[in-house]
């Protein structure tokens, strides 16, 4: 059985004192020990961010990419080693702006890899900017007379999405946030996993005080998380109550089977000699 221990890197982290990326960063690794996943399982793939340093500090497969494009490396390391657990992460901006028609046509795809982001409705990395997820009327950098645009929905997207498991945690409750983490990694398809969390250095809007005041658990039995109709209820919620826990599931089927992988010798193992394509280079030229 492994232990929440065995997944630290030992690399110095490089997160402001109080950042929630800590609280999730332990959740992670209690997450993986009670999955008893060993991390040559593990792959983590992230953009750029703060929130995508968060694979740099666990000890397991990691891939950096560009900013925003987590889930395309990702969703190709899956189809090629379908062996592989494969988690995919970063914060609002990395993946609902920069990676926004990513994270669309990757639910769309419904390929069997987790999608964790971290919202904590400001690009951190980069001192302060507003987000997709920033509050309307929030004071930032880039927005020094308040925000003009509403903020995004990403989970009333991921719902009208059909997307396959819709969850949201938050830092200061980590006991359901590690629940969460496990059953978007045992979800067989596509799962988001959105994570509230503070920044204490540039949100002061949206501090732990003002997340205690608002989050509830959606307790089992509560609605149907299967009702796509009651779901995108949940999802829109916002504002003096924010419901966390799971908000849908359903029961699609992954691209893994429509493509016949599923079950099968991962695409990295099966050798194919020159003479096999030879047929389809001649169909080309």
């Amino acid at each position: 059985m492994t232990k929440p221990e065995d997944y630290r890197s030992g690399d110095p982290i490089a997160w402001c004192p109080g950042c929630g990326n800590f609280g999730i960063l332990n959740a992670w690794k209690k997450a993986l020990s009670q999955l008893d996943l060993k991390p040559e399982q593990i792959l983590m793939v992230s953009g750029i961010g703060q929130a995508a340093k968060l694979p740099h500090y666990l000890r397991c497969n990691t891939f950096n990419g560009l900013h925003g494009r987590a889930l395309p490396a990702a969703t190709g390391a899956k189809i090629a080693n379908h062996e592989l657990v494969v988690i995919a992460e970063g914060g609002d901006g990395d993946g609902y702006a920069e990676g926004g028609n990513h994270f669309i046509h990757a639910m769309r795809r419904n390929v069997d890899l987790s999608y964790f982001v971290h919202n904590n409705q400001i690009y951190g990395l980069t001192k302060g900017q507003a987000s997709p997820t920033s509050d309307i009327c929030m004071v930032t950098g880039t927005t020094p007379e308040g925000n003009p645009f509403s903020p995004e929905r990403p989970l009333a997207l991921a719902v009208a999405s059909n997307c396959s498991f819709v969850a949201r945690g938050y830092v200061g409750e980590m006991d359901l946030l590690k629940d969460l983490m496990v059953e978007a990694i045992k979800n067989e398809s596509f799962s988001l996993l959105e994570i509230l969390q503070p920044c204490v250095s540039f949100n002061k809007s949206n501090t732990y005080d003002w997340y205690k005041d608002r989050v509830y658990k959606l307790e089992a039995g509560s609605y149907d998380p299967f009702s796509q109709t009651a779901a995108f209820q949940k999802a829109l919620e916002w504002g003096d109550r924010i419901p966390i826990g799971v908000l849908y599931r359903s029961h699609r089927k992954a691209y893994e089977e429509f493509a016949g992988l599923k079950g099968t010798e991962p695409l990295f193992r099966r050798v194919r000699k020159t003479e096999d394509l030879k047929g389809l280079a001649d169909e080309f030229f």
